[in-house]
């Protein structure tokens, strides 16, 4: 009797720490998400501070430039499709593609007049937009890296038997197909 009562302690200590690995593998999991969507959260930011700078320097180059209508429209469209995406990373990154290819249009455009380069009002809405592209930049590697570690524990064993059972499924990166836009557009007129 003595050594049944030892089995059961050993198999009910056993059955605690396979509970307690768990709970905290489940707490875990619940830990990264909350991180990842904070992350989210911080891209949304800079992605809406980038919206709102747009129109602003659109309307500053019409000024100067008032017969590149077609460029100034596509950079306006293509915000517009951007800022309505509320989808998962990867369609974001989609339409995120699309925008940075806008903008480097308009980058085009603004080569050819020195007179609003010099333009302080310019300037200044483009040292803002730099500004956003790098902070886009940052917050993209931040919620990379957090799903990056997400999704090596919803694959790794034998976590990803937590994940299954809980349906903690792997989350998209957010990242641009084209590798010569995965840098920030380069904005310095």
């Amino acid at each position: 009797m003595g050594g049944a009562l030892i089995a059961l302690i050993v198999v009910g200590g056993l059955v605690l720490l396979v509970l307690l690995w768990g709970v905290v593998t489940y707490n875990r999991f619940v830990g990264l998400r909350s991180h990842i969507r904070d992350a989210w959260a911080g891209i949304d930011v800079e992605l809406k501070r980038r919206y709102d700078l747009i129109p602003n320097l659109v309307e500053t180059v019409k000024g100067y430039a008032a017969h590149e209508r077609e460029t100034l429209d596509a950079v306006i469209s293509a915000r517009n499709q951007a800022m309505a995406n509320h989808g998962p990373a990867d369609a974001q990154a989609k339409d995120e593609q699309v925008l940075v290819g806008a903008l480097r249009q308009l980058a085009v455009v603004v080569e050819q007049y020195p007179q609003l380069k010099a333009d302080s009002g310019f300037n200044q809405l483009q040292a803002q937009l730099a500004e956003t592209e790098d902070r886009i930049a940052a917050a993209r590697r931040f919620y990379n890296g957090n799903v990056r570690t997400f999704n090596q524990l919803t694959r790794m064993v034998p976590s990803n038997i937590i994940a299954s059972s809980f349906g903690f499924s792997p989350e998209p990166y957010f990242e641009l197909e084209d590798a010569s836009q995965r840098e920030a557009p380069k904005v310095a007129f």
